[in-house]
């Protein structure tokens, strides 16, 4: 009977085994997730991107350079970032013991007084003249379960895919941490920009405001032309000190993601000395999974939903354990480690089937299909998103470009205008209305001017972390 007994347990194990493999079939990545190129992009099936560039080759001023250094080596979430790939790493190696059987060093001593109304105490009175019973034993436990539905395999996937995740979530991360130092170092030269421009247009107002005056004494114009030439001057001069308290603002927000207390930025360049970059190579949409970190984040999630499926499925299946028991035991503590009389050991094996918790287990399951479900779509949303901001660039670095030609003619026209404009005034040929007029439009031109340039720069930046650069 025995021998029947443990055939048919030897051959449910071979089938078992046999089957394992197709408990739980993953779900890959959706290929129709991506378009086949970028909108605003040339057609091109060539996959060179600036994003394959380290940052260190893609920006040239010195001062990001340094700037950007300091925040990858400085910047607390960076850090707070990196001990989460320490922990995730931490758990990828826990979980590759998975297979090993868990063993344990035991030592137990015990003492029992049985009644000696009951069997067992009559007994122990006649056969050891004593009416309690001593135990003494040490050895080994060791508990194995059998990967039979690839429980344990699908836990070392998803923990490395977590480990991996952890990873790629530092990545972008550091993409967002570059971006930001950059432009906001590019905002500093474009407030340095106005400032300047602010404090020209003062001067300008003034030598406008002492040719007035004279006109005033000469009794060609009255007080009102006096007051608005002031008024104008007044103007320009309140931008000065909120241009000072912006950049004030900038170089502190730089000194956080740097990693510093608040202090003023070295500025070695002037934003007119900044050259913005023609480069748009973008390369071909599948490859942002490769390149973006938060897309190939969403697709680590679905390989972690996967496992989790699996792990899932294989608890609806029976379990097989076997554990073993070994060591010395002795109801006396001077024979305790006489070996081998007091040699012991036990092995025992079997299968365990979840019944009144089933319903529990199967839930669990298919909450995991839903998740993996929701994982697919994550991935498909990260994709849009990815995709929609490289579009967005493209179309801010074309577009801008035009704005910028556009500004720069008119600039000059207004240039010229005010030269034309103090001539024909200090002449009598025109009114001081179209000096002052002329002025305003100057410093509001050049203003522009200079934050069109700041946003050619910050597109460009953008587009290179939509690529998902920086993080090399």
């Amino acid at each position: 009977m025995k021998k029947y007994i443990t055939k048919i347990v030897m051959i449910l194990f071979v089938f078992i085994t046999l089957i394992s493999c197709s408990v739980s079939k993953d779900i890959e990545t959706p290929k129709d997730a991506f378009p086949e190129n970028f909108r605003n992009a040339s057609v091109s099936k060539d996959t060179t991107s600036i994003a394959n560039l380290e940052w260190k080759n893609f920006f040239t001023e010195k001062d990001i350079i340094q700037l950007i250094d300091s925040a990858v080596t400085r910047n607390n979430d960076l850090q707070i970032a990196t001990k989460n790939i320490e922990i995730a790493q931490y758990r990828f190696t826990q979980s590759k013991w998975g297979n090993v059987p868990q063993a344990n060093l035991f030592v137990n001593a015990s003492t029992s007084n049985p009644s000696d109304n009951s069997f067992t105490g009559m007994n122990l009175n006649q056969a050891l003249g004593q009416k309690h019973i001593d135990d003494y034993s040490a050895g080994v436990s060791l508990s194995w379960e059998a990967d039979i539905w690839g429980k344990i395999r699908n836990q070392k996937k998803g923990a490395f895919a977590n480990y991996l995740q952890s990873e790629e979530v530092k990545k972008a991360l550091q993409t967002t941490i570059v971006a930001n130092v950059s432009k906001g170092y590019y905002n500093l030269l474009m407030l340095d920009a106005q400032l300047d421009i602010a404090k020209k247009n003062v001067q300008l107002n003034d030598s406008t405001t002492k040719i007035i005056k004279l006109k005033y004494d000469a009794g060609q114009v009255t007080s009102l032309a006096i007051q608005q030439s002031e008024a104008q001057k007044l103007n320009a001069a309140q931008l000065i000190p909120l241009l000072e308290q912006n950049i004030a603002i900038q170089e502190n927000a730089l000194s956080v993601l740097t990693g510093s207390f608040p202090n003023s930025k070295e500025r070695t360049i002037r934003l007119a000395s900044v050259e913005v970059k023609n480069n748009t190579l973008t390369g071909i949409p599948s490859s942002l999974v490769s390149r973006r970190p938060d897309v190939k984040s969403a697709e680590l999630a679905l390989k972690v939903a996967n496992a989790n499926v699996g792990i899932t499925k294989a608890d609806l299946y029976p379990a097989l354990r076997i554990t073993a028991q070994g060591g010395v035991n002795s109801f006396e503590t001077s024979n305790w480690f006489n070996i081998p009389a007091s040699l012991f050991g036990t092995v025992a094996g079997g299968l365990t089937q979840p019944l009144l918790n089933s319903k529990k287990v199967r839930t669990q399951y298919n909450i995991a299909k839903v998740e993996r479900e929701k994982a697919v779509l994550s991935f498909r949303q990260a994709v849009l998103v990815a995709v929609s901001e490289v579009s967005d660039a493209l179309v801010k670095v074309e577009k801008l470009q035009q704005q910028e030609s556009f500004l720069q003619q008119r600039v000059k026209t207004l240039q010229q205008a005010i030269k034309n404009a103090n001539l024909l005034f200090q002449n009598g040929m025109a009114e001081y209305l179209e000096v002052l007029s002329a002025q305003a439009n100057l410093l509001q031109s050049e203003l522009e001017l200079a934050n069109i340039k700041r946003e050619q720069l910050s597109a460009n930046t953008e587009l290179y972390r939509a690529l998902g650069g920086g993080w090399r």
